[in-house]
């Protein structure tokens, strides 16, 4: 008798675990709102202690005269093939206080069922359009979760460009690969992105699943044409002169 009341338990939560599966909804289309915060004390601070002396003067100003957190907002609208990251206009930093990490800079359309990206990138007075594969990154999913615009997400650790640490929150619910700016690999949707040692996050605020207009879900056209490695040797040659502060910023604009 307890055998058969044991079988009788086991096959209703077992029926019970698949009826909740089967009534589990992943998403595959919509907008996301994100806000990208940046911490301008510190990122002051790093271009201070760079070998450009007037850096520092301006570091010293900016505590004085300026925020220490500065917001931008930006929009990301996808389907299950593709997605197209675009930011929203903001005030502008002043030249002596810029830094390319503190900027929004790109607009970045991935191609998940090519495995390729087209980002429009502004770099000074110029456009460059960037096209070529998915950009890699090194990501090792940990078991720490947190709830980011009502959704569950799990912590997964990274590193991009050889050298720069991520930190990233992804909904396994919304069952398409992206996120902000460049950033794609895990299997869901990154909804909170921190750089800890760039000083600069982007969390998602809100996310609508209304299926996104296939009409804007297209990938940016103007700019002259580059890949990723057309794109760093206009960097290193328009930066390089500029010293250890000149590598800060490459870094800023590769990303």
């Amino acid at each position: 008798m307890k055998n058969f009341v044991k079988t009788i338990l086991f096959l209703f939560a077992l029926h019970s675990g698949l009826v909740l599966a089967q009534g589990k909804q992943f998403i595959t289309g919509g907008t996301i709102e994100f806000e990208k915060t940046q911490n301008m004390f510190a990122i002051m601070k790093n271009k201070a202690t760079r070998d450009d002396a007037s850096n520092k003067g301006y570091y010293e100003e900016y505590l004085k005269s300026r925020p220490q957190f500065l917001t931008y907002n930006s929009t990301l609208i996808f389907n299950a093939n593709s997605s197209l990251f675009t930011p929203i206009p903001g005030k502008s930093i002043e030249w002596m206080y810029d830094a390319p990490i503190a900027e929004q800079l790109n607009t970045v359309y991935n191609d998940f069922t090519h495995g390729t990206t087209t980002t429009q990138k502004e770099f000074y007075e110029r456009t460059y359009l960037i096209k070529d594969t998915l950009r890699k990154i090194k990501w090792k999913i940990t078991d720490e979760t947190q709830t980011v615009a009502g959704y569950n997400c799990r912590r997964a650790n990274g590193l991009v460009l050889d050298s720069i640490y991520v930190v990233a929150f992804y909904a396994e619910d919304i069952h398409v690969s992206s996120g902000p700016e460049s950033f794609t690999g895990l299997p869901g949707m990154i909804l909170k992105l921190s750089l800890p040692h760039e000083h600069v996050s982007w969390v998602a605020t809100k996310v609508s699943t209304v299926a996104a207009d296939e009409k804007k879900l297209v990938p940016p056209k103007k700019g002259t044409v580059v890949n990723y490695e057309q794109m760093h040797k206009a960097l290193v040659d328009a930066q390089s002169r500029w010293g250890e502060v000149g590598r800060y910023f490459i870094r800023g604009f590769s990303l």
